[in-house]
């Protein structure tokens, strides 16, 4: 019990078969059966955010250039448990403002040399327990502190 099909039992409608259709109608841009280009869709594309980290400064020698540290979190290969990694990056400083210890965010540019793409930005300081002591909790100036004011 052998079964055979052919080409003629199936009835295939297809301008390929047998040599119907010559390759030179095909690359025609003119031919029907040419490939046609997806028009663009209407709305705009999305807009992506810029790429930005923060990290400490570590090394601020270099004239216009400073080396901070990133730190992250990320998951062991094999453990799955959280890890600190560390990488440093080399941001421009156009006025020379950053020292050892500052924290910075950078923020994604064109190449400025072959090693920095970033531009340092400060960050505001994160001292936020001074800021609470002399305030208070709810933002409000303690008593203590007002009197002293008022003796000076």
């Amino acid at each position: 019990m052998s079964v055979t099909l052919s080409l003629h039992s199936l009835k295939l409608s297809s301008p390929f078969l047998h040599g119907s259709t010559s390759l030179t109608q095909l690359s025609k841009p003119n031919s029907s059966l040419s490939f046609q280009p997806l028009k663009a869709p209407a709305f705009p594309p999305p807009i992506r955010a810029m790429k930005s980290l923060q990290g400490r400064v570590v090394c601020a020698t270099n004239d216009k250039t400073v080396s901070v540290e990133v730190v992250r979190l990320a998951p062991h290969p094999k453990y799955k448990r959280r890890v600190r990694k560390k990488k440093k990056f080399q941001a421009h400083d156009a006025d020379n403002q950053f020292k050892v210890g500052d924290y910075v965010q950078l923020e994604k540019s064109r190449p400025i040399s072959k090693t920095k793409t970033f531009i340092a930005v400060p960050v505001p300081s994160r001292n936020v327990k001074q800021e609470k002591e002399e305030k208070g909790e709810l933002g409000i100036p303690l008593e203590s502190s007002q009197s002293q004011e008022q003796q000076a």
